[in-house]
């Protein structure tokens, strides 16, 4: 495991930059332009381009000679987006901002699943492994809480700029980190010799290996509910007469998947499969209950068993992807599948503003069948049936990588 305590840092830092973006933006333009609108299509130019870049980073992360400079430099890249937005928003045309902010997002699938596919190469397979996923996936929700707060402190303390500065400062200090990494051997796909693996290929692995295109079908669906959370909870504070609750009902998710990672999250006598469905399952349960409850209190307090039932979702998640993903792939596979549940999100985030004007009980409801109706998919998607027949995932290019028929053993890459 040597290097894994730099490695948390390193993903930490950059998932504190990125947790942090969605509200210095609009922060920041809110304040040098008088629109949040204006921080609204800055953000979508961010996120727009994370799942058609990930195939390719994916890709370009595979063939990678240096890996330790693609890494280190894409999130050097990342960083200094960060910080050309910190300089340029509401000061520079429009047109530069948003390249400026495109160009950052498509370096945003290596902050998420492209530094998660590094844990392989860091930590020996078996339970080590596995609670190594578990503190990984706590990265994710750590950053989730404290991100925004420090933002709005910053923020309110002086100015949004500064909080700018601060998201700048964590992902420099993630490239630092990451360039101090060991990085293993990638063998064919990144020797100029070896057999080059296509683009597609990852994709492809989604596909036909049945137990990453279970879990990656239903953390998708599942991710269209959680993308729309955050307005839901806005209107039901409204409705229960306490407007500005909102926040307090995504803090208390957050906090609640927090802490599910870092105690659920770190079984590892559980089959991955059963807990992302038991994960899936009682997040229903808890955002169903949180439509019935009598006030705001008792709403948080359903909001947090769901965050606590969700919390082990990404844990399962990492650990099915860095079993089940063929090795030449892995970084597309991790890729692709953060990038397929951002952007399911973000179609969610888009349907419940469309269904604004319905009850907010009534879109929780929803949410919550959302979660039930993902936790079905996996269970039907990962029955057992024929044996997938390809030992070969070959992409567009008509390149190739082995696809393995089940769990890596203890010891393997």
């Amino acid at each position: 495991m040597r290097g894994f305590g730099r490695y948390l840092g390193a993903a930490l830092a950059a998932r504190f930059a990125s947790e942090g973006m969605g509200m210095a933006v609009v922060l920041l333009a809110l304040e040098r332009t008088g629109s949040a609108a204006h921080g609204a299509f800055v953000l979508t130019a961010w996120l727009a381009p994370h799942v058609l870049a990930a195939p390719l980073a994916g890709a370009a992360a595979a063939r990678a000679r240096r890996p330790r400079l693609f890494y280190a430099g894409a999130l050097a890249g990342f960083t200094a987006a960060v910080a050309g937005l910190a300089l340029l928003l509401g000061r520079a045309p429009t047109v530069v901002v948003l390249a400026v902010a495109l160009f950052g997002g498509t370096c945003g699938p290596m902050v998420t699943g492209g530094l998660s596919s590094l844990v392989a190469g860091l930590v020996p397979a078996g339970p080590a492994r596995d609670r190594a996923y578990g503190w990984d996936a706590s990265t994710y929700n750590a950053a989730a809480v404290t991100a925004p707060a420090a933002v709005s402190v910053v923020a309110a303390m002086g100015s949004a700029g500064p909080a700018m500065g601060l998201l700048a400062t964590s992902g420099a200090l993630a490239a630092a980190l990451a360039a101090s990494l060991r990085y293993e051997d990638r063998g064919a796909g990144s020797t100029p010799d070896g057999p080059r693996v296509g683009m597609g290929a990852g994709l492809a692995a989604l596909w036909r290996v049945r137990q990453l295109r279970a879990i990656t079908s239903a953390t998708t669906l599942a991710f269209v509910g959680v993308g729309s959370l955050t307005t839901t909870s806005v209107l039901l504070a409204s409705a229960l007469g306490i407007p500005d609750a909102g926040g307090v009902l995504m803090t208390a998710f957050a906090v609640g998947a927090l802490a599910g990672s870092l105690t659920l999250g770190r079984v590892t006598t559980v089959a991955p499969g059963r807990l992302a469905c038991g994960a899936l399952a009682g997040t229903a349960v808890a955002l169903a209950a949180a439509a019935f409850t009598p006030s705001v209190v008792w709403t948080a307090a359903a909001f947090a068993a769901a965050g606590v039932c969700d919390g082990p979702l990404l844990t399962a998640t990492l650990r099915i992807r860095s079993e089940y993903a063929p090795d030449a792939v892995r970084t597309q596979v991790f890729t692709l599948g953060a990038g397929l549940k951002l952007t399911a999100a973000s179609a969610g985030a888009a349907l419940v503003g469309l269904a604004a004007g319905a009850p907010p009980r009534t879109l929780l409801l929803g949410i919550a069948g959302l979660q039930a109706a993902a936790a079905l998919l996996h269970l039907w998607l990962a029955r057992p049936g024929p044996a997938v027949a390809a030992a070969a995932v070959t992409g567009p290019s008509g390149a190739s990588a082995t696809a393995p028929t089940g769990p890596r053993t203890p010891g393997a890459p």
